[in-house]
């Protein structure tokens, strides 16, 4: 449920939406999302300062509360 959210939310901001990309790490009580996307498109998830990707991280923790898991979002520089 989360990683479909995750992945539909950064595919609407990035140019190359073919490589998104969402890894979760599942624990007894957290989640860990890993998000990658495309070289040209980490600023357009991460933001002027950092915003976007505040926000975005905001909405999974909200979204997480649904499955009574802590929900982290990490976004990786691509390689």
């Amino acid at each position: 449920m989360l990683k479909d959210l995750i992945i539909y939310i950064a595919k609407s901001l990035v140019d190359e939406p073919e490589k998104v990309e969402v890894e979760e790490i599942a624990g007894e009580r957290t989640v860990v999302y890993e998000l990658k996307v495309g070289k040209d498109d980490i600023g357009k998830v991460i933001g002027k300062a950092g915003k976007t990707a505040k926000a975005i991280r905001t909405i999974v923790t909200a979204a997480s509360m649904k499955i009574g898991k802590r929900a982290v979002l990490e976004i990786l520089e691509p390689s």
